[in-house]
């Protein structure tokens, strides 16, 4: 072979190596697609999205509640006046109308990214944020409205002797569970969690199925440190070392919940219903404990094992108090246990 046909030859062997290179190259990436491409294109994964607050101007929520009408009144508490409300869509709302000394002492503050992420929030045991309007000098929220709902604080505390609306023991045991649900959700699912700050029953709603709604979570940055309304219903590190709203704290108020559930009795200033409650359990005195007004169970098992659970919740510091997964799981376990013994 001449030396030009040894060049040649070389040069055809290195073509056709570098064809066979490209070639397998490119059947190797249609067999990959052939494989892949049906997985994809069968498998229907819908994205994970929540509903967002929706901005509202001050004419919307004027006009949707008449004019801040007294008539529309629904409810007072100590971030605002609450209103039932219709929007032009037909669309019935609950406009909580924050009061204007806690809008000035937090202008400037990020009141609507706050109630987007805050709006996030969506289980059943809770009050769902809709819509949000700020103004100079009004910050308004629009929440789920909850037809025929009057709070846990009513239904323990506001009807003397009214047998026909009394919570009996199953009720208030579902209500237990109930709450503990949502503030779960709160702490453990939404992302960043989310703190209540306040759980005490007037924010704890009572629909018409005696379910438990929990609302105004998250909005402890308008008052960190306003004792109005608070007191009894958060921990000591939250004043003494001004620590303030947290979800130990969160698992506190939910512990005087239960207490209150246990004795018919409203926790006043000074935490008066813990000191007076705590020795009975630790003694287990809990036909003293429990609201006279209803008859004593034949089976106070799922009584003490509330009674047991509100103690290691409201006498402990944050560091030694059981996490709001603990409590729940407990909770949810003996309405599951009522639940099973009824049928």
């Amino acid at each position: 072979m001449s030396y030009g046909e040894h060049i040649g030859f070389d040069s055809f062997m290195a073509f056709l190596s570098v064809s066979l290179i490209v070639l397998a190259a490119v059947l190797f990436f249609l067999y990959k697609k052939r494989i892949v491409q049906p997985e994809e294109s069968t498998v229907d994964v819908a994205p994970i999205t929540k509903l967002c607050a929706c901005p509202y101007s001050l004419m919307d929520a004027d006009a949707a509640t008449d004019g801040f009408n007294q008539r529309r009144i629904i409810g007072k508490g100590r971030l605002g006046t609450v209103y039932a409300a219709l929007l032009p869509s037909g669309e019935l709302v609950a406009v909580k109308r924050i009061h204007p000394r806690l809008v000035l002492s937090n202008a400037g503050f990020g009141f609507s990214s706050t109630l987007k992420w805050l709006s996030l929030a969506h289980h059943p045991n809770l009050v769902s944020i809709l819509g949000f309007s700020e103004a100079p000098g009004e910050r308004i929220i629009l929440m789920e409205f909850v037809g025929g709902t009057m709070s846990l604080d009513y239904f323990l505390n506001d009807q003397d002797s009214d047998k026909a609306t009394l919570l009996d023991w199953g009720q208030r045991l579902k209500i237990a569970a109930g709450v503990a649900r949502g503030v779960e959700y709160l702490h453990e699912v939404v992302a960043p969690p989310i703190v209540h700050g306040c759980i005490k029953p007037s924010n704890v709603l009572i629909d018409v199925k005696r379910c438990a709604r929990v609302c105004d979570y998250g909005l402890s940055f308008l008052f960190p440190f306003d004792r109005r309304g608070l007191e009894g219903y958060v921990d000591d590190e939250y004043w003494v070392e001004r620590r303030g709203a947290s979800k130990e704290c969160d698992v506190y108020g939910l512990g005087v919940i239960l207490l209150e559930l246990l004795s018919g009795k409203r926790n006043g200033d000074g935490n008066l219903l813990v000191s007076w409650a705590l020795p009975l359990i630790r003694e287990m005195k809990f036909c003293e404990l429990l609201d006279s007004r209803l008859v004593t169970p034949s089976d106070v098992k799922p009584l003490v094992r509330l009674a047991k659970v509100a103690s290691a919740c409201v006498g402990n510091s944050r560091k030694n108090r059981p996490s709001i997964v603990e409590v729940a799981a407990i909770l949810n376990n003996v309405e599951m246990g009522l639940s099973s013994s009824a049928t």
